[in-house]
């Protein structure tokens, strides 16, 4: 059944079976522009206020991409100011995400890039079938990823493999993600949300109190470090934001151009 009192478009969720299903739905490619940010906030605070949620699962609709990032055309017009905003609100949703107090699985396929990737790793497990390819790729835009994406992966996988992701900026297949450890779960393609309901299914079945004490314990781990670290992220995707070199990799990415970076 849909949820009710949340008529949304662009973030749709159902119950089944105690289990919410939310799925970003924002075709072609489920990217993350300011109204699915919103519906995607709405959802999150209905969520929390479901007694009856004993675990969320977080996907995208289609088979083209779970979320390949942010809309780029949005970033334009951003200035140091409403940089650090916009950053500071996408981390604000995907904490919340994170700090629900059930679990939250996200079931992955195809593209899973920059915010998208950012918005899985907010999940407690990933779960990706083998069409799935992941990058971080804000670093050839002149930016960084600015959703959280340098400290939780970095907390996920080590500083050393998620500056070879980050710094780099490449695509990396499902197995790599698996090698990597950012993914927990790889499944042949189309199985990713059967598979993430299964598991829902099988931590439904567990003591939820138990459950929840858990995931809060696990998580308690560098709070006040990942708190600390998520400041610093926005402040400097602030300032990336008034650099010619961003200008000049958002500018090649929507003409489908070669970016020139002269490092000013």
């Amino acid at each position: 059944m849909d949820f009710p009192n949340l008529k949304q478009k662009l973030v749709k969720m159902e119950m089944v079976d105690q289990i919410g299903i939310l799925t970003i739905n924002h075709p072609p490619v489920n990217a993350l522009n300011a109204d699915v940010m919103e519906e995607l906030d709405q959802a999150i605070n209905r969520i929390r206020e479901e007694k009856g949620c004993r675990a969320l699962i977080i996907t995208g609709s289609g088979d083209k991409a779970f979320v390949a990032g942010a809309d780029i055309k949005e970033f334009t017009g951003l200035d140091q100011e409403k940089a650090i905003a916009l950053s500071k609100k996408g981390q604000r949703i995907f904490t919340n995400i994170a700090e629900l107090e059930i679990p939250v699985i996200s079931a992955i396929q195809g593209y899973v890039l920059g915010g998208g990737l950012e918005l899985a790793l907010s999940c407690d497990i990933r779960v990706a079938d083998d069409s799935a390819v992941f990058g971080l790729p804000e670093v050839g835009l002149g930016i960084i990823p600015g959703y959280g994406g340098t400290q939780r992966l970095t907390r996920l996988i080590g500083a050393g493999k998620a500056k070879l992701l980050i710094l780099s900026g490449e695509k990396f297949s499902a197995e790599e993600a698996l090698q990597f450890g950012i993914i927990e779960k790889l499944v042949p393609k189309g199985q990713a949300l059967p598979t993430a309901i299964s598991l829902a299914k099988t931590i439904t079945n567990m003591a939820p109190i138990a459950v929840s004490k858990a995931k809060k314990a696990i998580d308690a781990t560098g709070l006040q470090e990942l708190e600390k670290g998520l400041k610093m992220e926005a402040k400097f995707f602030g300032e990336l934001c008034e650099t010619e070199d961003k200008k000049e990799g958002v500018r090649a990415f929507l003409e489908k151009d070669r970016p020139v970076f002269t490092g000013r």
